[in-house]
Parts: structure tokens; C-alpha cells; sequence
């Protein structure tokens, strides 16, 4: 029996294991109310509330333990009503190891600047 066959299924095994890492979603700024953030199907929490803000940045930070590259970040960016709050945009992104920073352009105007770090 050729001894290459099982070391080649042991490096495809290994190959297709997923690794789990913390994400981290920081340094939210955006230009309104609050914004929501979520890991696949994940919540990981909202902002707080800043009320007639043009420009409001959080210093809320964000983890999760259980995040796997590849895993889509989902931001979602809303304006806080007394009856109805209006969603100004969604911002999706997969996941990748490593710290980034990044714009997304709301879809009612605005913009939403985060970092992330997985790893």
C-alpha cells in the first residue's frame, strides 16, 4: 500500500475544518440614529440612541467568540422615530482574518465607517 494516500487524507481532512476566532466590530460612525450589528444569523447587539446627530460615532464595541472567516457581518443602520424607525441602509461584508476598515454607502444617504478584526 502506498503511505502517501493516508497523509493526503489527512491534509484534505484537515483542510476542510473551520476554524472558529473572535470577531470584534468597533469604531462605528455613521450619520444618523443607531445602528445594529450581527454575525451570520448572530445578533450581536445595537448602539445606543443618538437623537439629531449628523454625525454620530459609538464607542460600543462589539465580540464574538464563535465567528468563522468567511461569515457575513451584517450592520444595519437605522433612524430612531417615536412611531416607525426608518432603516437608512444595510451593510454586508465576508469575513476575512485581520483588521480592516471600511465605508458603506446607505442607501436613503450616508455613510457607515467600521473596523472589524477576526482573528
Amino acid at each position: 500500500m502506498d503511505s502517501s494516500v493516508p497523509l493526503v487524507l489527512l491534509l484534505l481532512m484537515c483542510s476542510s475544518i473551520m476554524v472558529e476566532a473572535q470577531l470584534k466590530v468597533y469604531n462605528l460612525r455613521a450619520t444618523d440614529a443607531y445602528v445594529t450589528v450581527s454575525s451570520g444569523a448572530t445578533s450581536l447587539g445595537k448602539t445606543s440612541v443618538r437623537y439629531n446627530d449628523p454625525n454620530p460615532w459609538w464607542e460600543e464595541e462589539f465580540s464574538y467568540f464563535y465567528t468563522e472567516e468567511n461569515d457575513t457581518l451584517t450592520l444595519e443602520v437605522y433612524d430612531f422615530d417615536l412611531v416607525f424607525n426608518d432603516q437608512l441602509g444595510v451593510c454586508q461584508r465576508q469575513l476575512k482574518v485581520g483588521t480592516y476598515q471600511h465605508d458603506c454607502f446607505l442607501t436613503k444617504g450616508g455613510t457607515l465607517h467600521y473596523t472589524y478584526t477576526l482573528g
